[in-house]
């Protein structure tokens, strides 16, 4: 996979071990995630591993399409369905016959549609806009959300029908902010990647801009990591990126990792939770220092790199943000 999607964080080796065993499937799959955390990516690697790699790959973006033309965008319609329907045409879902549609932010989906959409997921047909019949289809759904779909059907925004019926495969893409040990890993990926496209020496990063594009906690993710590499690789002058050289809202971030002094109160204080975040505090720290170099870390923490596995294992678990049987 990719190194947008893989990265070294265990939570990002499960999801590559479930997106290869789901890739073999024609099971729907539900990706989560903030915006810009490769959920697109996740779909595009269970597609080219799938029987499906020969046909085509269509990404929708269900937000970025008014709710009165995404009916006719996906299913197609007929001559004279609407002002303006000159000729019949084909929809996204069958444009993309034997393969996989993409439905990004499902989440802002009108509910009319939801309902429509159920109803191909389970009787594998579709009734272009303005027909009087249906149209079978061969296609793989893969949706996105960086929406918590659970809590849109809470509130009454999401059908809770459709809602499970699209998450036969749920996968919780995490933030970078909750895998820091694939900064660095990324960083160089992206220092590569655009670095081949640029003319002269290869541009480098130092220890230091490095020690701060960790600590930051990129709100945008991924995608605004490699916006970043690739505008500090163009603006280069001398070949190396410095702290000096990055934007003023990193430059100034303070991060709040530092090592917590826990104090005795006259309420009292949940030693084990104090002794366990002072743990992964150091542990964080240590991962900072060898800018991810797990086994190196390891070795800064008296610790075997197994031990220090499964202590992230179990920090990722018990956050709350990722689901357990992602780990």
């Amino acid at each position: 996979m990719d190194t947008l999607v893989k990265g070294s964080h265990p939570v990002m080796e499960k999801i590559l071990s479930i997106s290869q065993r789901v890739a073999v499937t024609d099971s729907t799959v539900l990706l989560m995630g903030e915006s810009g955390t490769g959920k697109e990516l996740v779909a595009r690697f269970i597609h080219t591993h799938s029987k499906r790699s020969g046909n085509p790959f269509i990404a929708v973006n269900c937000g970025a399409i008014p709710s009165e033309l995404l009916e006719s965008e996906m299913f197609g319609h007929e001559k004279g369905a609407f002002t303006g329907a000159v000729g019949a045409r084909m929809g996204l879902f069958q444009l993309a016959s034997g393969g996989t549609i993409f439905l990004d932010e499902i989440g802002e989906m009108s509910t009319v549609l939801q309902v429509k959409l159920l109803r191909v997921l389970q009787e594998r047909e579709i009734r272009p806009v303005g027909a009087d019949r249906t149209v079978r289809i061969d296609v793989r759904v893969i949706a996105a959300s960086n929406r918590d779909l659970a809590v849109e059907v809470e509130k009454g925004r999401f059908r809770e029908d459709l809602f499970y019926r699209l998450q036969v495969i749920p996968i919780v893409i995490p933030p970078l902010r909750e895998r820091r040990s694939d900064i660095p890993l990324l960083v160089q990926h992206f220092l590569d990647k655009h670095n081949q496209q640029r003319p002269g020496a290869s541009v480098r990063i130092n220890d230091d801009a490095m020690v701060h594009l960790w600590e930051y906690d990129w709100p945008g993710n991924v995608r605004e990591l490699e916006n970043l590499v690739e505008r500090l690789v163009i603006l280069s002058d001398d070949g190396h990126i410095r702290v000096e050289n990055l934007p003023p809202n990193i430059r100034s971030f303070i991060s709040d990792k530092k090592i917590p002094r826990p104090t005795l109160t006259n309420e009292g204080i949940d030693l084990n939770q104090a002794v366990e975040e002072f743990e992964y505090r150091l542990i964080d720290e240590a991962l900072r220092r060898t800018k991810g170099n797990k086994q190196a870390a390891a070795r800064l923490l008296g610790l075997k790199r197994t031990t220090l596995v499964a202590k992230l294992r179990r920090k990722t678990s018990g956050s709350g943000s990722t689901p357990e049987y992602l780990l």
